[in-house]
């Protein structure tokens, strides 16, 4: 079951390790200073163990040859969907959604693991099916087992994250051998059938196909407006990044850290803190960080020994990418605000762990690329 070899180690991809300590050291000081006003470690504290608990995650998914993982690909997707059917019985309810489940002192969310569920479940049925994708039958079967968990998470109802579920399975069937004309037509279906549905999300205020929350946040940052309770949030945000300028105020001296002008900062807005505390210039060094990562990922990806680590890898890196783009999009008050954290950063245990399990599957699939690398 364990296929960690000596010769293993010497190819671990270091560097994305380096980039995982940094992003995690960087949210580490952005959550204690977010936290700082109420002189509570708690939260901090909680971070640190998720870490600690993350890299032993991290190992767990290194050592177990990806290939065998593959074979259990169905019995992973199975269990998968029953944990997230489970939420709708057992789970937490908070401010109208259910996406949380009380495992003793701890929550968990189901659908951060779900997302890498998807990208190892997808990354098998593509590689099953990549000889034959472009007929429409190996479509209708990838599409309706990747639509599966994206309907069970939008409906606990979690928009965002079933979105990132649906833009894996796009870049996943990119680097298939989709043909270009299938991918474009179908790339202009999705587009005229998302224009249509959100005409009518817009023009309907009775619709049902999103919760009330959901459409007022779309209304209000399409059509503008003075909804002070939807905009809270992003406007104090947008105020905090204005005034760090370029190299911020420094290490607890934010006024939406210490004043709490933002509150659950430490959550999906740790952008704005790290903004007001260190400047343009410290979100340069995250984006940095977090692109130079999803190149080395790719690199690994161009050496992998198979297209199920392609698929594997190409689906994790486009995650972190949407996620990040989704992230700030909202602290900057680009997109309608949204409940995705900023990758390793954010406070969050579902979230750090599903990470962590993820870097760790690419960097196994590193480990047992083709030719040595940098």
């Amino acid at each position: 079951m364990f296929n960690f070899k000596r010769e293993h180690l010497k190819k671990i991809d270091y560097w994305l390790v380096l980039c995982i300590f940094a992003l995690v050291g960087i949210g580490m000081l952005a959550i204690s200073s977010a936290t700082s006003y109420s002189g509570d470690i708690d939260i901090l504290r909680s971070q640190f163990l998720f870490f600690i608990a993350g890299l032993g995650l991290m190992v767990l998914a290194m050592s177990i040859d990806y290939h065998l993982l593959g074979e259990w690909y169905l019995p992973i997707y199975i269990l998968m969907n029953i944990v997230l059917i489970a939420v709708f019985f057992l789970g937490k309810n908070v401010n109208g959604a259910t996406r949380w489940i009380q495992v003793g002192p701890m929550t968990i969310q189901p659908s951060e693991f779900a997302k890498i569920g998807c990208i190892l479940c997808t990354a098998k049925m593509l590689e099953k099916y990549n000889d034959k994708i472009n007929s429409i039958p190996s479509l209708l079967i990838i599409g309706l087992f990747h639509f599966v968990p994206f309907i069970l998470v939008n409906r606990q109802p979690n928009l965002s994250t079933s979105l990132v579920i649906l833009g894996i399975l796009v870049i996943q069937l990119f680097i298939s051998k989709l043909d270009f004309k299938v991918m474009l037509t179908t790339v202009g279906i999705g587009t005229l059938v998302l224009g249509i549905a959100l005409a009518y999300i817009i023009g309907n205020p009775n619709q049902k196909l999103l919760p009330d929350y959901q459409r007022n946040r779309i209304v209000t940052k399409i059509q503008g407006g003075d909804n002070l309770a939807e905009n809270y949030q992003t406007n104090q945000s947008v105020h905090a990044i204005g005034s760090g300028g370029l190299e911020g105020k420094g290490l607890y001296q934010g006024a939406i850290s210490q004043l709490n002008y933002l509150p659950e900062s430490h959550n999906d807005f740790i952008v704005a803190i790290i903004a007001e505390e260190f400047g343009f210039i410290g979100i340069l060094i995250v984006l940095g960080i977090i692109l130079f990562m999803i190149a080395r990922g790719l690199w690994i990806a161009h050496a992998a020994p198979d297209n199920f680590g392609r698929f594997i890898i190409a689906g994790y890196m486009g995650m972190i990418a949407m996620q990040t783009f989704v992230n700030m999009g909202v602290v900057t008050s680009l997109l309608p605000n949204t409940g995705l954290p900023l990758p390793f950063i954010s406070y969050g245990g579902s979230s750090l762990w599903a990470n962590m399990i993820g870097i760790g599957l690419v960097l196994n699939v590193g480990m047992r690329k083709e030719k040595s690398m940098f």
